[in-house]
């Protein structure tokens, strides 16, 4: 087996929740007077840390201000929250074969518990760390809290950011083409590994493991 341990982003990863984050964040733009962003003008501008992003387009507005407006409006919007294709057929996968897996997302804490729990995919993962704001700022710490060997861990994301992360913690990155950032963006961030979708990464992995040699 190529890896015993995944960290896997959230957001675009495992769940497409594209429509109620460009809803809720249209609503916190339009607070100020701000134009609302079609969903191509999103995926080119926003990035991780999402601070930076709204510093961007609301200078000078605290984040704490918009939290209450983005999350009110992310439970309302017309569409909703589904689980990627291939997602959960990927995690029980991993439980199957015995790896280890993990959550690392800017998720906010409760719509991911939400999330989590409503799909029944809770109980797929050792630990979770969602709500952090900066992944680059914990990998370090998450690796070394679960004795997690650099050589066969990977995190697995749909933006620069988590391809960042990855090297900043010294494991390997997969980025896979189901979410925020274009695919454009997210080859150039020269990730180890690039997949259309998490079905594509788990063949990969089966393919991996090796074989047993039949003496006859």
């Amino acid at each position: 087996m190529k890896y015993r341990a995944l960290l896997f982003d959230w957001s675009g990863t495992l769940v497409d929740d594209l429509p109620p984050t460009l809803h809720a964040t249209n609503t916190v733009l339009g607070e100020y007077n701000v134009p609302a962003l079609s969903r191509e003008e999103f995926r080119q501008r926003f990035r991780l840390p999402y601070p930076e992003f709204y510093e961007e387009l609301l200078p000078g507005v605290p984040i704490e201000t918009l939290e209450d407006t983005f999350r009110t409006s992310f439970n309302s919007s017309p569409k909703g929250v589904t689980v990627l294709p291939h997602a959960r057929e990927m995690l029980d996968w991993c439980r199957d074969q015995e790896i280890r897996c993990f959550v690392l997302s800017s998720m906010d804490v409760g719509l991911f518990t939400e999330q989590a729990h409503d799909f029944g995919l809770h109980g797929h993962f050792e630990a979770i760390y969602a709500g952090v704001i900066d992944k680059r700022e914990r990998i370090g710490d998450i690796l070394k809290a679960h004795d997690l060997s650099v050589a066969d861990t990977a995190f697995v994301g749909d933006m620069v950011h988590d391809v960042d992360t990855a090297k900043h913690g010294g494991i390997a990155s997969v980025a896979v083409a189901t979410g925020y950032d274009p695919v454009e963006r997210l080859a150039q961030s020269d990730p180890h590994h690039f997949f259309d979708h998490l079905g594509d990464f788990r063949q990969w992995l089966e393919n991996s493991i090796i074989q047993p040699t039949v003496r006859v």
